[in-house]
């Protein structure tokens, strides 16, 4: 995961029109927390800014949902993508993960490499692996097809599964049901006017 100025980011959220929030930590500073406002620079290098520093973690986790809240609202902007430490896992399927075996984007290193004693069923048998990567930010499908990996199902930005977006649908859908008012009745002509 990124560092600036010695604390270790916990958590970043970037936003549709390439702005962010961050949360660091940084364990032996005068305050153990901070958030920042942060952005991608042309080179691809993340920026960070205007600083809310703190001791107290539960506040400055409010602090960074209030900052991302509040800045969505005020720009109508949604979330394009969540980072954390190890959030996006790939699997490396036609060999164990070593040298020259897996992508190392500028500014997106793996946070964690763990292979398998041997290539095993993995995400309930539907498909075998020798390893696994995970990283802060996603790969782009080039990245991963270059190195056949394959990335894991219950990843932020992967699509989800059908039956789960049926099922909230429905959700929706029964809610908003909830809130209309009813249909006015249309009347039919009375067969006797002709």
């Amino acid at each position: 995961m990124d560092k600036n100025q010695g604390y270790a980011i916990l958590k970043a959220v970037m936003l549709e029109n390439g702005r962010g929030f961050a949360l660091g930590e940084h364990p032996t500073a005068p305050s153990r927390y901070v958030t920042w406002a942060c952005y991608d620079d042309k080179d691809g290098q993340r920026q960070y800014e205007w600083g809310h520093y703190g001791n107290d973690r539960t506040a400055m986790e409010q602090d960074f949902t209030d900052r991302v809240q509040d800045y969505q609202r005020i720009y109508n902007v949604g979330i394009r993508q969540t980072e954390a430490p190890g959030l996006y896992k790939y699997y490396s399927t036609q060999r164990p993960v070593d040298i020259g075996t897996f992508p190392k984007p500028p500014y997106n290193k793996p946070d964690e490499i763990f292979n398998y004693d041997q290539r095993i069923p993995v995400e309930n048998g539907s498909f075998l692996a020798w390893g696994y990567l995970t990283y802060t930010r996603p790969l782009t499908e080039k990245q991963a097809s270059d190195y056949e990996l394959r990335p894991a199902p219950d990843n932020p930005d992967r699509p989800r599964p059908i039956a789960e977006q049926m099922k909230n649908a429905a959700k929706l859908a029964e809610a908003d049901r909830g809130s209309e008012a009813p249909a006015p009745q249309r009347r039919q002509p009375d067969r006797g006017d002709r």
